[in-house]
């Protein structure tokens, strides 16, 4: 009788119920990290027309939806597509047709990649990046004399891994007019005996970059494509760049119009007068793929190269300060420039001394402004009274790289001393006074994989867990922290927190499949974390074999 009554009951739930609602995607059987202000976690989500649609639980949402089609998680985690809030894909992807000198652990490799590579390609240009002498034996400059021996009659340039300094031969010092008397402010040509060595900081590596053979439009096609590829290997949704030129910004834009790059960027514009005067004059633009609303502006060079720009001597440079690529008069004066506009400034201070003069410059052209969301990129070391200008209504916000603290670790003290280093990638003190980090990579310079930030922010360790108690463990952030600052962080720097950033009903179907569950799993499985599938707009753009 009972079961007959039960029967009579279902029959009639379903006649009167209505007709399922139609929907594009169902996310099931998964653990969802939203990331909405509550932090809440979900096991399924309804996706139509590229927008998250709801969020709830399995049963309830297949009653609901005709679904077309389905995505069983099988249990793994789901989080909001990962951003990178600062990093180089145009320059990843010309990157790959170069020399590859990441990795190498001694001049003598350098030079053993520089000739198979040009055995097998024969360019009338080597070009290269990657090096570090930090982690040779010998940690001084290399010189030009082997390649000055190896390549008598081409060209060579050989970038550092930071993107601060070329190794470069005599013939490309000859293409580019540089001799032992050429001064540019913002650098410096490396001399010894009075002659070039064939190092080049900064400034003067632009007269370099005017002699390299033209990049032709199918190129840059090419770079671009295999770039997004890696990017969306690693479960990245959107990617900041950090400094295009126009003609690049219009490729990304013709290149997402027709289908063929789904890859959404938020393009920081190279500070050119060219670029400045005609996106000044145009005002930003935007599509859902592609926002377009800064500037790119170097403040000074790298402390690997000691380039960064210091209030004090280097520790192991007596006499040394760095040099500022941009002035803090030209700071001031582009500041008050596009402060006049929408526009976002968002720029790269690494030194003590570069980062009060961009924030002092931030400060003064935003007097009286509120949620301007100008950014300092790196904010890498800060004197202990600068922290507070982060704390300005949102008008000044930290973008930082937490691989770079463990890559810099095993010798940034001995740059800058046992002091200098305690405001040093202090990621935890820039998030206390700002309220935010938005974090990325920094790539290529460091790896592209998400994952490895966040066991860096988190762990403040190498990939060899190295060391044991953490590198400066009172600026560590937790997980939820670093998971916000890869996400509706770095969203919220872009002015995109309303359309991406978290899962959230009527936000973009974005979003990231991880086989490991990054908010519990053990310390050291972190950087061992896969994507298994990522999600752009509702449609999966990469899924692992």
């Amino acid at each position: 009788m009972k079961k007959l009554i039960f029967l009579i009951f279902t029959i009639s739930l379903f006649s009167c119920a209505p007709d399922k609602l139609a929907a594009d995607l169902l996310i099931k059987n998964a653990t969802i990290y939203t990331v909405d202000k509550e932090f809440s976690t979900a096991n399924a989500l309804v996706v139509k027309d590229g927008k998250i649609l709801e969020i709830g639980l399995k049963p309830e949402l297949e009653l609901k939806y005709d679904i077309k089609e389905t995505y069983d998680a099988k249990g793994n985690t789901v989080v909001p597509g990962l951003i990178d809030a600062h990093a180089h894909l145009y320059g990843l992807g010309l990157g790959l047709q170069n020399v590859d000198l990441v990795g190498t652990t001694s001049f003598e490799e350098v030079l053993g990649r520089v000739v198979a590579f040009q055995e097998e390609r024969n360019t009338e240009y080597i070009i290269g990046r990657g090096w570090d002498q930090n982690d040779w034996d010998a940690k001084s400059f290399p010189t030009k004399k082997e390649l000055d021996s190896l390549f008598p009659d081409t060209p060579v340039a050989l970038q550092r891994i930071d993107g601060h300094a070329y190794l470069v031969n005599s013939k490309a010092l000859q293409l580019a007019g540089i001799t032992s008397k050429t001064k540019i402010p913002g650098g410096e040509v490396v001399l010894e005996n009075g002659d070039p060595t064939g190092i080049l900081i900064d400034s003067p590596m632009d007269l370099i970059d005017k002699t390299f053979p033209e990049i032709t439009d199918e190129v840059s096609t090419e770079a671009l494509l295999e770039a997004e590829k890696i990017c969306l290997q690693y479960g990245l949704t959107t990617v900041d760049d950090a400094g295009l030129n126009r003609n690049i910004i219009e490729l990304i834009d013709t290149l997402q119009k027709e289908g063929k790059f789904k890859l959404r960027m938020y393009t920081m514009i190279s500070n050119s007068r060219e670029n400045r005067d005609y996106y000044l004059q145009n005002g930003t633009y935007k599509t859902d793929r592609l926002n377009v609303r800064s500037f790119k502006v170097y403040s000074d060079g790298a402390l690997g190269s000691r380039g960064a720009a210091m209030r004090e001597p280097y520790s192991d440079m007596p006499g040394h300060f760095g040099a500022m690529i941009t002035t803090a008069d030209s700071l001031n004066y582009l500041a008050e420039k596009i402060a006049a506009s929408e526009f976002q400034m968002n720029t790269h201070a690494i030194g003590d001394s570069a980062n009060i003069a961009v924030l002092r410059a931030y400060k003064k052209a935003l007097e009286g402004k509120t949620d301007r969301r100008w950014r300092v990129e790196h904010a890498q070391i800060i004197s202990p009274q600068d922290f507070s200008y982060f704390a300005d209504n949102n008008n000044i916000l930290p973008s930082v790289q937490p691989t770079h603290a463990t890559s810099d670790m095993y010798w940034a003290e001995d740059r800058v001393g046992a002091e200098r280093i305690k405001g040093a990638y202090a990621y935890k003190e820039l998030l206390n006074k700002a309220g935010m980090v938005a974090l990325g990579t920094d790539f290529p310079v460091e790896k592209v994989n998400p994952m490895y930030t966040f066991y860096s922010a988190v762990a403040r360790k190498d990939l060899n867990n190295y060391p044991e108690n953490g590198f400066q463990m009172k600026d560590v952030l937790t997980r939820e922290e670093a998971l916000r600052g890869m996400t509706i962080w770095a969203a919220f720097a872009n002015f995109e927190e309303n359309e991406k950033g978290s899962i959230e009903v009527g936000k973009f179907a974005d979003f990231t499949v991880l086989d490991k569950d990054i908010m519990k799993v053990d310390e050291k499985e972190l950087p061992n974390t896969k994507v298994l599938a990522t999600f752009i707009n509702g449609e999966m753009v990469y899924e692992s074999e």
